[in-house]
């Protein structure tokens, strides 16, 4: 069964010992089920119990329990996982819906706590919340790539282009070769014919002939190898000059490096050590807040609490809920102390702790971004130091072989003497062997046996060229296939380049088309539009964006006038935050991978309005689960299913 047919059918969970729940199992068919009842009746355990099911780790124990599970059948399918109580902490096993469940624990999980929800309402760094799922900094090592592969490939056209452009010349030189071998082929013919010629006449000189041959063809042998040594040392200068200009390229690339790159190394390494433990103490800090504000919620909401054995036992004939929660429901036994107090003042000890953890959330994120420029400061330098120690290494392996290239032009240049004292001590055996009646026989050999030499030598340079064109045209043949390449890889930077603004784009988008729609449906009085700008800050090298929240009002006159969050009403700011973390879920494409969007704490709209937030809500999730008091849920739609016992 595919996931969307799973999604027809009805999610069933059976549940135990989650959060103030002994056991239960609920049926929640697709569209909206409404989870009602009085406070203090396990709907807000029931929820996180379905976010353990999709995977998440917030999610308690009841306090008596040492494990508990929740298993979720949805179609053929059924996902079970247990907790078990180790030390101070619970332990999570077992199979879940989602492999991660952050993004849906930001986005799709809508407590009252939930840090999308929360964001919006403060008018804290929205950004920072929507591009939390988003690995940034794997996105920017992409690009890094990608410039890199690009910068290959502009380095090897450039390249193709630049010997493309001597292809005219090298064409040129190979038909003047050739013109020139077929002209010294003709005349060493014509040499040929006269010798031939000339040698019946001679027939009585033979033996001298065949010795004096026999210096020329040694002759013509020392001065194809002088040749070929004058060849190797004029190509091993050429190369010299060529290393010279690459060492030199790289010293000023050198100057224009720092010394020391990296600067005061110890110091960034210090910091960035600092800001990391900043972040996990920070870390820690939420995690506890997080733990106790739901501890504590969950507490409040249970039918009846644990008392301490030492003080709190239940008097002989009453229900321990019976002392937990008075006649008139507002005073409750504190489970820190044992002493009987108002529930609104546990209610604002739990808003405070929600407050201190906001303010947490924000020094964490600063911390981040801290850490994230040290981080990024520390690279550069690392790059740079890099840089520097690779070109000190090409200017040393450039030094060796200039040093390696020097000697063998010495060994050649030795050579060449050598062969050239040869070639002198050849000629003068070839002229003594010269007489009168051979003078002009002679004169002819020595004439062929150079021409000869300079075919072979014209032969060698054809080789040579024939070589380099053939060379050059691959390369101009393979260049279309780059060039292909290169287009490809500036699209995927494009992409890349982009990616980041396109989600911001999107989320401020989707948040102000759905805010507008919902305004317009609930009917706010003398609130024009709230809308999200986003904002680009810094220069090209450094630019940065942020959300900025708008809120536009209007008086009874009709004048428009800007307000700030600070003055909505609580119904506003709730609703304002339950819109951008959807607009979160549509952003990341949550609807295409989690099935749930779960909702509760929404006491502060009134029940019209909940229920027009309800019919909205639910045309983008298979599964819409929402927590509601009784007052509240009867604005809902009949057609709704409605759960009333956990």
């Amino acid at each position: 069964m595919s996931i969307s047919e799973q999604w027809k059918e009805t999610a069933h969970f059976l549940v135990e010992n989650i959060g103030g729940i002994d056991q239960t199992e609920v049926d929640i068919p697709p569209g909206v089920t409404v989870l009602t009842g009085k406070n203090a009746t396990n709907r807000t355990s029931f929820l996180r119990a379905i976010m353990c099911a999709m995977g998440s780790d917030r999610v308690s124990l009841k306090g008596d329990a040492d494990q508990g599970r929740v298993e979720l059948t949805l179609g053929d399918t059924t996902y079970e996982r247990t907790l078990k109580r180790v030390g101070d902490g619970v332990q999570f096993e077992g199979d879940a819906y989602l492999d991660d469940p952050k993004v849906a624990d930001l986005f799709a999980f809508l407590l009252e706590t939930n840090d999308a929800r929360q964001a919006a309402a403060r008018d804290a760094q929205l950004r920072d919340v929507i591009m939390r799922p988003v690995d940034v900094e794997a996105i920017r090592a992409e690009i890094r790539r990608l410039e890199d592969q690009k910068g290959d490939i502009n380095d090897e056209l450039a390249r193709i282009e630049s010997k493309k452009r001597e292809l005219p010349d090298l064409e040129r030189r190979r038909t003047t070769l050739r013109e020139k071998i077929e002209d010294k082929r003709e005349d060493l013919a014509d040499l040929e014919a006269e010798i031939d010629d000339s040698s019946r006449d001679v027939e009585q000189g033979r033996k001298e002939q065949a010795e004096l041959e026999d210096k020329l063809q040694e002759l013509r042998d020392t001065r194809s190898e002088l040749e070929s040594v004058r060849r190797k040392i004029e190509r091993q200068e050429e190369s010299i000059s060529s290393l010279k200009r690459e060492r030199s390229e790289l010293e000023d690339d050198l100057a224009e490096l720092p010394e020391t790159p990296m600067g005061d190394h110890q110091d960034l390494e210090a910091e960035i050590e600092r800001l990391r433990s900043k972040r996990q103490a920070l870390n820690t800090e939420i995690n506890e807040l997080r733990s106790l504000i739901q501890y504590n919620e969950e507490r409040l909401e249970a039918e009846d609490y644990e008392l301490l054995q030492d003080g709190g036992a239940a008097a002989e004939g009453g229900s321990v809920t019976d002392q937990l929660v008075g006649e008139d429901d507002e005073t409750v036994i504190c489970w820190t102390c044992g002493s009987s107090v108002d529930r609104e003042q546990i209610e604002s000890t739990i808003e405070r702790l929600k407050c201190l953890r906001s303010e947490k959330v924000e020094q964490l994120n600063t911390v981040k971004s801290d850490l994230e420029s040290r981080k990024e400061e520390q690279r550069e330098a690392n790059q740079k130091q890099r840089r520097r120690t690779e070109i000190e290494r090409k200017i040393d392996d450039i030094e060796d072989e200039l040093d390696r290239r020097n000697e063998q032009i010495d060994s050649l240049k030795e050579q060449r003497e050598s062969l050239t004292d040869e070639v002198e001590a050849l000629e003068f055996e070839v002229e003594s062997l010269e007489s009168a009646d051979f003078k002009e026989i002679l004169s002819l050999h020595k004439e062929a046996n150079q021409l000869e030499f300079e075919i072979d030598s014209l032969e060698s340079d054809l080789e040579e060229v024939t070589d380099e064109i053939e060379e050059i045209e691959a390369d101009v043949e393979r260049a279309d296939d780059l060039r292909e390449q290169r287009a490809e890889l500036v699209d995927e930077l494009t992409d890349q380049r982009t990616k980041i603004d396109q989600i911001e784009a999107e989320a401020v988008e989707s948040f102000n088309e759905h805010m507008k729609s919902i305004l317009d449906l609930l009917g706010y009085e003398n609130i024009e539009r709230i809308w999200i700008e986003r904002i680009e800050e810094g220069d090209a090298s450094g630019a940065q964006t942020r959300f900025e929240l708008h809120i536009v009002r209007t008086t009874d006159n009709g004048a428009a006038y800007e307000d700030t969050i600070d003055h909505l009403s609580e119904s506003e700011r709730e609703v304002t935050g339950l819109i951008f973390a959807l607009a979160g879920y549509l952003v990341h494409d949550l609807h295409e991978t989690v099935p749930f969007i779960l909702l509760d704490s929404l006491e502060a709209i009134d029940s019209d309005r909940i229920a027009a937030l309800m019919e909205y809500f639910a045309d983008y999730a298979d599964f819409l689960v929402v927590a509601l008091l009784p007052e509240d849920a009867q604005a809902l739609d009949d057609d709704f299913t409605r759960v009333t016992t956990i």
